[in-house]
């Protein structure tokens, strides 16, 4: 998928589960249901357990459903073990190499920043989006002022978002929200799926009010 054609599924969809987990079979079962419930957008963190072999069953299991990527990627050594899995976009804690790396390898990518100055660095450096984190640290304020000097930047926040705040994200001007524990919870460690399940329906629930301007 290209950059461009990755902005949009962002603006489409609005909402990228991520999921991070000790056990991978766990892991892998977390990915599936998010996806049996309509959430198209699942990063895999790398530190999962055996994150590769998550991805490319995942990869392989859900076809063209859903769109794979891969998050905690730091080194071009990481992005190409996960691009080799079958993640299809990135996700980075900072501004560094692997989003040359995958700006490189025509991967969307969003790059964690968290002042203005690394969020304009993420940009310059050609990431799709900017991945606001952790977000927790200043809210949907902080997002809404960031976006008077960078009206038009892509923002995803991440860290701490919960179905609450998700409308006062969306309100500030964030292109989607990225979210984990509180719609993951402990299921990729081998916890609840029907909690998980009733989670993700109450998380596009919200993004579904918002795409309807609700």
């Amino acid at each position: 998928m290209e950059p461009t054609d990755f902005t949009g599924r962002l603006s489409r969809d609005r909402l990228a589960a991520i999921v991070r987990g000790r056990s991978a079979d766990a892991a892998l079962r977390t990915v599936l249901t998010l996806v049996e419930e309509g959430v198209d957008l699942v990063e895999v963190s790398l530190n999962t357990a055996d994150a590769c072999d998550v991805i490319a069953e995942a990869a392989r299991e859900v076809g063209e459903d859903a769109l794979i990527g891969a998050g905690t990627v730091v080194t071009r050594d990481d992005l190409l073990r996960a691009q080799d899995a079958g993640a299809t976009w990135i996700v980075t804690p900072t501004t560094g190499e692997a989003v040359t790396a995958a700006v490189h390898e025509r991967l969307p990518v969003l790059a964690g920043a968290l002042t203005p100055t690394e969020a304009a660095v993420a940009v310059t450096a050609g990431a799709t989006a900017v991945k606001l984190f952790p977000a927790s640290l200043g809210g949907p304020a902080y997002l809404r002022a960031l976006r008077d000097p960078f009206p038009d930047m892509p923002l995803v926040p991440v860290g701490g978002v919960d179905a609450d705040l998700v409308p006062e994200y969306f309100a500030a001007g964030a292109l989607a929200v990225g979210v984990g524990s509180p719609l993951v919870g402990d299921a990729a460690h081998g916890g609840d799926l029907d909690l998980l399940r009733r989670r993700a329906r109450l998380f596009r629930s919200v993004c579904r009010r918002q795409e309807a301007g609700a």
